[in-house]
């Protein structure tokens, strides 16, 4: 089984927007730009919501059958590990196994020895073909990368091979990801971590380093953009050099979480992809949150009351619903309204203060970031919130068909 070249994490909180953000990769396919639908939600989110895997399968299923869409695509149980996997073996065939709270654990030594012998040729001058000056590689180096990473990529191992046993070794897609640390990947690092991951055997096919500056949920990316360019580019010709070194699936590429509303560096991955002809993940998995809440909104009366209701317990739960997500969300909250500011706002003022326009003078990200994060409270409500969705399906689709790709898919395909 094979992922295809462009790949969308279209997540879904509520599981009520499956043909809505379909509908956005229809509109690529229309615009020339083929790109695989894949509904990620992760275990957390399902707690929190208290939904079960199958119902994302179902609502990628209702929705391609709906639309009649004919392409590929894929469930992905996102940021599992041993704890949870086994939820998700039955409704699953994308797998993003996350290996971050296991980067730094103490490994074996003769692991590492082992580790340093097999990679001793790449000692001395590692030169990556596209990129100018060579890497300086020194034992001391290798046996650092292999404390730091090993027993990460001997975790990735054991659940690969819990879900090929339950699955079958071809019947999923395999990504690691370790982007929820402290510290970027360097381009080094990256290619001996795929370098181990080879001598497991783990057929990856998309990986999630962390990489330089703020992915921040829901909002755009902070840091330097010429700096995250160089690293972008040197870790596509790194995969690239690794793919043919180490013999890894050769439509391995790299995934970007909280990828999502990163637009000032959408064009900059956009033309590196084109540029070496090389595939991309992004996931957008809070955004269509966003988008229900922004619909709700704007149909005005309950709907916007229900939205204002949560904004404002939100903020009385802010330490309880910020504290999951404290290393991707910077939230200023002496720049958030206050409740009684919330009370005079009619749904476009709610809606503008929500939407990823920068340009627009209303738009807050403070808000939107705790919005994001609020979405436990929508939950709490039950049907009260999932009831008004499908009410106001119209408005609240279009918002989410809108914001996929008007704002994502044509910034980083330059349509």
């Amino acid at each position: 089984m094979k992922i295809g070249k462009y790949s969308f994490g279209t997540g879904d909180r509520f599981a009520h927007q499956g043909e809505a953000q379909l509908r956005a990769i229809i509109q690529a396919k229309e615009a020339g730009i083929d790109i695989t639908p894949v509904w990620n939600k992760s275990h957390r989110e399902h707690t929190t919501i208290k939904s079960e895997p199958r119902q994302t399968l179902q609502e990628a299923r209702d929705a391609v059958t709906k639309l009649v869409w004919k392409g590929d695509f894929f469930v992905d149980a996102d940021h599992i590990n041993l704890n949870n996997v086994e939820h998700f073996l039955k409704s699953s065939n994308f797998f993003t196994i996350d290996v971050a709270d296991y980067i730094g654990k103490k490994v074996d030594s003769k692991l590492i020895e082992n580790f340093i012998i097999d990679n001793k040729r790449f000692i001395g001058n590692l030169n990556i073909p596209g990129i100018s000056k060579p890497f300086k590689i020194t034992r001391i180096e290798l046996e650092e990368i292999a404390g730091k990473y090993l027993y990460a990529v001997n975790e990735a191992e054991k659940i690969f091979l819990h879900i090929a046993e339950n699955k079958g070794i071809d019947q999923f897609v395999a990504e690691v990801s370790m982007d929820e640390v402290d510290e970027p990947q360097t381009p080094v690092e990256l290619f001996f971590i795929l370098s181990a991951l080879s001598r497991v055997n783990l057929p990856l096919q998309t990986i999630a380093p962390k990489f330089t500056g703020r992915f921040n949920k829901g909002v755009d990316y902070a840091g330097n953009i010429k700096q995250f360019a160089r690293e972008f580019e040197e870790d596509l010709l790194v995969i690239d050099y690794a793919v043919k070194e180490f013999g890894l699936p050769d439509n391995l590429k790299l995934s970007v979480h909280s990828g999502s509303d990163k637009f000032s560096i959408y064009p900059v991955m956009g033309e590196l992809i084109k540029k070496h002809d090389k595939g991309i993940h992004v996931k957008t998995a809070g955004t269509t949150w966003l988008e229900e809440v922004i619909g709700l909104a704007l149909a005005g009366g309950e709907a916007l009351e229900i939205v204002k209701t949560i904004y404002k317990r939100g903020l009385n739960r802010f330490d309880e619903l910020c504290g999951p997500y404290a290393t991707v969300i910077d939230i200023d909250k002496s720049k958030l309204p206050t409740p009684e500011e919330i009370d005079t706002w009619d749904g476009e003022k709610f809606a503008n203060t929500l939407r990823h326009d920068q340009q627009h003078p209303d738009y807050n990200l403070n808000f939107r970031q705790l919005i994001h994060v609020s979405y436990k409270i929508a939950a709490e409500m039950g049907t009260e919130y999932t009831q008004a969705l499908e009410e106001h399906e119209d408005i609240v689709g279009r918002q989410v068909t809108e914001n996929i790709y008007e704002r994502h898919i044509k910034r980083l395909f330059d349509l």
